[in-house]
C-alpha cells in the first residue's frame, strides 16, 4: 500500500524559516514535522512518495540519512502541482488504495482504522473529517450519519451549515479516482475532482476522529504546535544536544549546540540549532533560526530571526521578521496552491 506525501509547498505564510529548508523538514521538538507524519502510517503502507517541487535535494538529503523503514521515492514535480495533480504524477508507483496526505499537518488521526472505515463502506474515496466551531471560514461537509458525503458548502452561514465539519486533509482513494485526473496540468482534488466522485460513485465517505488536529500554516500555528507537544508529553522544555545553559528557559525547544548566556531569560519560544545567546536577553514568543547569534541585553519579543542573522548588543526587536539577505530566487511572493479549510 502507498502514502503519496504532499511536501513540495514553499511555505509562504512561514517565511523567513522557508526561504533556506523545505516547509515539511521545520522542525517540532527537533523533529522535522514530516517525520510525525510518516511514523503515524500504518505497517502496511509500505511505500512513501513524497510530492516534491521545492527544496528537492534538501528532502533527498534527509531521507537518504534516516531511515523509516520504508520505501521512499521523491517525486520531482517539475512544477507545483495541486493535491489532485500530485497524485495523478504519482501515478506509476500506485499498486492499490493509497493515501494523500499533507505533510503540514499534525493530528491525532488513527490511519489504521480510517483504512478499516474506508474498507467496511466500500468506499472509493474516505476523507478524513475535522469539526470546527465557526462554520462560516471553512467548506463545511453535508454528510448522513453513516459518513457519506453528499456535498460541500463554502463558508455558510452558521444556521445554513449542513455539518460542523470540516476536511482535514488526509484522502484514502482507491486508484479509480486517478482517472478522474488530467495529467500534467495542476488540479485540486477538493475543488475539481471529489464532487465528481461523488455525482457518479456515492461511494464518497467522511471519518472523522477524536484528538488534536493542527495545520502548521502559519507562525503562530507552528509555535503553538511546539507549546501543545510540549505539554502532551508533560515537558517544560525539550533540549537537544551539547546544551550550554546559563540563564532561566520556560516553554521553550531548544536544538542542537545551543548556547544560553547569563542571566538571559527564554520564554515560550524556539531555538534553532547552533544558536549562541548572550548575556542579559530577552527572547519571548519568538523563533530563532540556525547559526544566528543574539547579542548581550538584547530583548526580541513575538519576531523570527531567519537563519545565519545576527542581532547586535542592546537591540530591541518587537513583532518582527529579521531577515537580512536577498530572498532566495523563483521564491514567491504569495502562496501558491491550495490552503485546507479555505
Amino acid at each position: 500500500m502507498e502514502a503519496i506525501i504532499l511536501a513540495g509547498g514553499f511555505g509562504t505564510r512561514l517565511k523567513p524559516l522557508t526561504y533556506t529548508r523545505a516547509k515539511s523538514l521545520l522542525p517540532i521538538l527537533n523533529k522535522p514535522m514530516i517525520a510525525y507524519l510518516i511514523e503515524s502510517l500504518p505497517s502496511r503502507v509500505d511505500k512513501v512518495v513524497l510530492a516534491v517541487n521545492y527544496r528537492k535535494k534538501q528532502i533527498q538529503k534527509y531521507f537518504l540519512e534516516n531511515d523509516f523503514d520504508k520505501e521512499v521515492i521523491v517525486n520531482d514535480e517539475p512544477e507545483p502541482l495541486g493535491t489532485g495533480g500530485a497524485a495523478k504524477f504519482a501515478e506509476k508507483h500506485i499498486t492499490d488504495s493509497f493515501f494523500v496526505l499533507n505533510s503540514d499537518i499534525i493530528c491525532s488521526l488513527n490511519l489504521k482504522e480510517m483504512i478499516r472505515f474506508h474498507n467496511k463502506k466500500k468506499s472509493i474515496s474516505t476523507i478524513s473529517l475535522w469539526p470546527v466551531e465557526n462554520v462560516s471560514e471553512f467548506g463545511v461537509v453535508d454528510v448522513k450519519d453513516d459518513g457519506n458525503i453528499i456535498g460541500f458548502v463554502e463558508k455558510p452561514k452558521q444556521e445554513d451549515a449542513p455539518s460542523n465539519y470540516i476536511n482535514a486533509g488526509a484522502y484514502l482513494l482507491e486508484p479509480e479516482v486517478l482517472d478522474y485526473i488530467e495529467s500534467n496540468k495542476f488540479v485540486s482534488m477538493e475543488k475539481e475532482i471529489f464532487s465528481n466522485i461523488i455525482k457518479n460513485t456515492g461511494r464518497f465517505f467522511g471519518f472523522n476522529f477524536d484528538g488534536y488536529w493542527m495545520d502548521i500554516g502559519r507562525i503562530s500555528s507552528y509555535l503553538y504546535v511546539n507549546n501543545f507537544l510540549l505539554k502532551e508529553k508533560k515537558l517544560s522544555n525539550f533540549l537537544g544536544d551539547n546544551i550550554v545553559q546559563k540563564g532561566y528557559i520556560n516553554n521553550c525547544s531548544i536544538g542542537n549546540d545551543v548556547i544560553i548566556g547569563n542571566k538571559s531569560n527564554i520564554e515560550s519560544s524556539i531555538l534553532f540549532d547552533n544558536v549562541t545567546i548572550g548575556d542579559n536577553v530577552i527572547l519571548n514568543n519568538s523563533i530563532v533560526g540556525e547559526d544566528c547569534k543574539i547579542m548581550d541585553n538584547s530583548y526580541l519579543k513575538n519576531s523570527i530571526v531567519g537563519d545565519h542573522e545576527i542581532i547586535e548588543n542592546d537591540s530591541i526587536i518587537n513583532n518582527s521578521i529579521v531577515w537580512n539577505k536577498p530572498i532566495p530566487e523563483g521564491y514567491p511572493k504569495k502562496q501558491i496552491g491550495n490552503v485546507i479549510g479555505e
